[in-house]
């Protein structure tokens, strides 16, 4: 029997740009190109390179790599998000991408600007980075990316909810992903589903709304507006509206949240109200988080592999940076698969 690849290594040596183009059935040239942001490569063949990268724990030389760019690339990612959890993907995906491409990142948040101090940090900020990555609500703003493409810095999106041409994207798709979780609480026999939206100036807190309105559309299932209620992404925000959702007069056999931590907050809701998850009411989130399995009973979720999207835009960006050709920049709407998780958070509705 063929030992793993990993088993048939001796202890202590590395992996070697080699064994990854074999693995990934590309040449060791290929390789170098994805793994240092040079050059152009199809998408369906660097996801293949990294694939194999990830599989066999590949971590290239940095030294030479830093070499071999002749330059110190300095990127940026920039935040407001209130859920930890998602957060702390974020940031791990973000140092990986810019471990394996020898770039320097620099993580900052934006949380205490308001809009005009934000787009003011943009333009000072633009002057310090090649680059910035952007998650959600500040991939939204349209002032903050004026100032970088005005100062000709290139940014990518990391799970903006929809492909905005000016600027590249990492994204799942928001509409189908929710729509198929909302096909899964219909299909164990739920027709009465309350539904916790996200912040509403996000576009993918739209987009996953409209997914479940879709999925109960095409169920014959009428949309109930009194079972519907706006969170903000936060754990205290699900708390508030969970409590609404189950004190209405004929609650809920279900709720769909728009993402794991406002569905936790109504795992804690539910509990001290006396209701048994999912017995009593079936409860699912969205993302995937930590927050998803620090929970009893553990969530049924989507998941949208933030850390590898995070990862994935480091090398778009630093493919953009590191460009040849300095006189076109590629935009590029990069969708990743996303995944139903079904854990124990969802039953028939009671009889």
């Amino acid at each position: 029997m063929q030992k793993p690849r990993k088993a048939a290594r001796r202890k202590g040596m590395a992996v070697t740009l080699d064994e990854v183009a074999a693995l990934a059935k590309v040449s060791p040239m290929t390789v170098s190109r994805v793994v240092n942001g040079h050059g152009k490569v199809r998408e369906a063949t660097r996801e293949r390179v990294m694939r194999a990268v990830r599989e066999l724990g590949y971590t290239p030389n940095l030294a030479a790599s830093a070499l071999a760019t002749a330059q110190d690339t300095r990127v940026a990612m920039i935040y407001t998000n209130p859920s930890s959890a998602y957060l702390r993907e974020l940031v791990v995906g973000a140092l990986r991408g810019a471990t394996r491409t020898a770039a320097q990142l620099v993580i900052d948040t934006w949380d205490t600007l308001g809009p005009s101090a934000q787009r003011q940090a943009a333009r000072a900020l633009a002057k310090r980075v090649a680059g910035v990555i952007l998650p959600p609500p500040l991939c939204e703003s349209k002032g903050i990316v004026a100032e970088f493409l005005e100062a000709d810095v290139p940014v990518v999106a990391i799970a903006s909810g929809r492909f905005h041409h000016d600027i590249s994207c990492v994204r799942i798709d928001d509409f189908r992903a929710s729509k198929e979780i909302a096909t899964h609480l219909i299909a164990a026999g739920h027709r009465r589903i309350g539904y916790i939206r996200g912040n509403p100036n996000q576009t993918a807190s739209i987009r996953r709304f409209d997914g479940f309105h879709a999925a109960l559309s095409e169920a014959g299932i009428e949309l109930d507006e009194s079972l519907v209620e706006t969170g903000y992404f936060t754990y205290r925000s699900g708390l508030e509206v969970s409590e609404r959702l189950l004190a209405h007069p004929q609650p809920p056999t279900a709720i769909c949240a728009a993402n794991d931590d406002m569905a936790a907050a109504a795992v804690s809701v539910a509990h001290r109200r006396g209701l048994d998850v999912p017995r009593d009411l079936s409860i699912v989130g969205f993302d995937d988080t930590s927050a998803a399995t620090t929970v009893w009973p553990e969530l049924t979720t989507i998941r949208q592999p933030t850390a590898a999207m995070a990862d994935s835009a480091v090398d778009i960006l630093l493919r953009n940076i590191r460009r040849k050709d300095k006189s076109t920049r590629t935009v590029v709407d990069h969708v990743v698969p996303h995944e139903l998780i079904e854990r124990d958070s969802v039953a028939p509705p009671a009889r």
